[in-house]
Formats: structure tokens, sequence, C-alpha cells
């Protein structure tokens, strides 16, 4: 069992890795370059011009499920928002087509009546998403910035936010549900490696949803009372 740990600046960015190796999408998403040497987390943000304390309260928060009380006043909501558009441009741009162009691979040619039903159930879970994304980028990232300037914005408040902050994951559960339960082939390997493809992605998502609930909305709320 690994001995529970919240990383500072000073730790070197391998050790975070090898602690949690789920954490790479995330690095990716922060644009954080390979080749780390014995280069410390804060070496490697600033190397990528990446605030470390925004890299640490997120990665922390992922790899505990806890925030760091006294590492949230060093964090403006804006850099949380930068980082979930910066996600937003990794999985529109890279992970799902990845992840078709990969099921497509994996699908068997004899099943003519099964394979466009997957293709269509994953379309329809990427257009869900693409409209979530887009909903936010035009409403709560541009009201979070303008309240952290100061600036007069569009009638908008966070509480909105939350009441259209749907699932966005349901078309991936009926996907795989759909694989798992009448999906044969006789060539599976193709398909079980989708499948992981499909189950990192929903678990990406998640945290990608609880770094929205549990850090920018809690921010937000506050500097709206302010």
């Amino acid at each position: 069992m690994k001995v529970a740990r919240n990383f500072t600046a000073d730790d070197p960015m391998v050790a975070l890795v090898d602690y949690d190796y789920n954490l790479l999408p995330i690095l990716s998403r922060f644009s954080l370059p390979l080749g780390y040497g014995n280069r410390t987390i804060a070496q490697v943000c600033a190397q990528a011009g990446v605030d470390p304390q925004v890299f640490l309260l997120i990665a922390n928060y992922l790899i505990s499920g806890n925030l760091d009380a006294k590492a949230l006043p060093q964090v403006s909501p804006s850099q949380i928002a930068e980082f979930l558009k910066n996600s937003h441009d990794y999985f529109l741009a890279y992970k799902f087509p990845h992840i078709r162009h990969n099921l497509l691979a994996a699908l068997d040619e004899s099943h003519h009546d099964i394979n466009p039903r997957i293709i269509e159930f994953y379309d329809a879970f990427i257009s869900k998403v693409t409209k979530h994304f887009r909903y936010e980028e035009r409403n709560l990232f541009p009201y979070v910035k303008a309240l952290v300037e100061g600036k007069p914005a569009k009638p908008y408040s966070i509480a909105i936010f939350t009441k259209q902050h749907d699932e966005v994951t349901d078309s991936l559960a009926e996907l795989k549900n759909l694989i798992l339960r009448y999906y044969t082939t006789s060539v599976p390997n193709k398909m079980y490696d989708a499948l992981v493809d499909i189950y990192n992605c929903e678990a990406d998502l998640d945290s990608h949803s609880r770094i929205e609930d549990d850090i920018l909305v809690p921010m937000v709320a506050k500097l709206e009372k302010q």
C-alpha cells in the first residue's frame, strides 16, 4: 500500500509520475516536456512556463482527493479555467480521435450489424462532450476571466453553470456495455486495447469534472461574494 503524501515544488518530477502514473494525462495537458532528468517539479514547470502552484494544486488533489487550503489563495480561478480549456483542446484534438481510430481498427468485419451501432454510440458521445465543452468556453471561462479582472460581464453566475453541468460519460457507459456483453471477435487484443482506452478516457473525464466542481466552482463562488 502506498504511503499517502503531498508533493511539493522541490520534489523530482519523476517521483511524482512513479507515485501515480495516472497523472500522465494531466502532465500532457500542461504541455510539460519529457526528459525530466533529476529536475524538480518547479524546474520542469518553469521550462514550460507553467505555474507550479497551479500544477501542484491539481496534481495533489487528484492524488489524495483533498484540497490544499494553503495553496488555494495562491492560485487564480482564471488559471484553473485556462487549464480546463487546454484540457478541452487535448480531448477534442487528440484523445477522442485517437480512441476512435483504435476502435475502428478493432472492429471485426463479420459484424456488419453491430459495427455501425458501436461507432454511432461513440460519435454521439463525442457530440455530447463537444457541446458541453463549447458551452463552458462561451459562457463559463469568459465570465471567470471578467470576474477576476473586475470587468463587466454578461449576466451569469456559477450557480447557472452548476445547473448546466450534465454528466457527459453516459454514452461511454452504454458503449462499454454493448462491447462487453455482445461483441465477439476472433482477434480480441485490439478490442481489449480499445476498451482500456475507453475506460481511461472515462476516468480522465471524471477527473476533469472534479476539478471543475471541487476547485473552480468554489473559487468563483467566493469571488462572486467578494
